[in-house]
């Protein structure tokens, strides 16, 4: 997402409420906590993570809900009541869903059902396709059990996308510095040397992130030195 400098909104999550009406299911609130109804059926983006069972003081009182935290144009949270018919389509879909899968953007869409029935249905936004859930059997379902094993699932998803992303990120650092040596034609002994003296690693893998950028301008600085003599 690009960031917009200058006056603007808070950067804060939105949130979107899943109510059915008679020409929409969900909504957002206004400042003054008035209902904004979204007509869109649908919403496109990352899934980021899920919290089931929380619990949330509302108008009525406590409540359990099911926020699960979409990553589009900006931040979403999608909140339903964790009996609605929603949050269960919407965990049973997730159950059904890859690791791969859920690394790659979802479409969220409300599907209107009998008098205040909302469900969720999600689709592949490439493909089209809609996920394929069953009911069957589903009053025997132990929904917190469920609920529990999707949020395991999506935060194990999530953590091990940002280690490859950490990953392809080193890999990248320790190839751009290969190049640097290679115009120097440091030795590996001379690298070890430097790196001892530098920062009290033997190996660029030791080193932090911060310790690689900065091993990364100063190999720029010396390939700057030695093209000016």
């Amino acid at each position: 997402m690009d960031v917009k400098l200058g006056f603007g909104s808070i950067p804060k999550p939105q949130y979107v409420f899943v109510s059915k009406e008679n020409d929409h299911c969900w909504y957002m609130l206004s400042d003054d906590t008035k209902p904004i109804p979204i007509y869109d059926r649908a919403l496109t983006g990352l899934i980021t993570g899920i919290e089931v069972n929380k619990k949330v003081e509302t108008s009525h009182g406590e409540s359990e809900k099911t926020d699960l935290h979409i990553l589009a144009d900006k931040p979403y949270v999608v909140r339903s009541g964790s009996e609605s018919y929603f949050s269960k389509s919407l965990l049973l879909s997730l159950d059904a869903l890859t690791h791969e899968q859920l690394c790659q953007p979802l479409t969220i869409a409300v599907s209107p059902g009998d008098k205040t029935i909302v469900f969720c249905t999600i689709y592949n936004p490439v493909t089209y396709r809609a996920v394929g859930v069953s009911w069957d059997g589903h009053k025997e379902i132990d929904w917190p059990a469920l609920g529990q094993k999707v949020s395991l699932k999506i935060n194990n998803t999530q953590n091990s996308h940002q280690e490859l992303n950490s990953s392809e990120h080193r890999a990248g650092f320790i190839a751009q510095t290969d190049t640097y040596l290679s115009q120097l034609n440091w030795s590996p002994e001379q690298g070890r040397e430097f790196l001892q003296q530098k920062y009290g690693k033997r190996s660029r893998y030791h080193l932090s992130e911060t310790e690689m950028l900065d091993f990364i301008d100063y190999l720029k600085l010396q390939l700057t030195h030695s093209y000016q003599t």
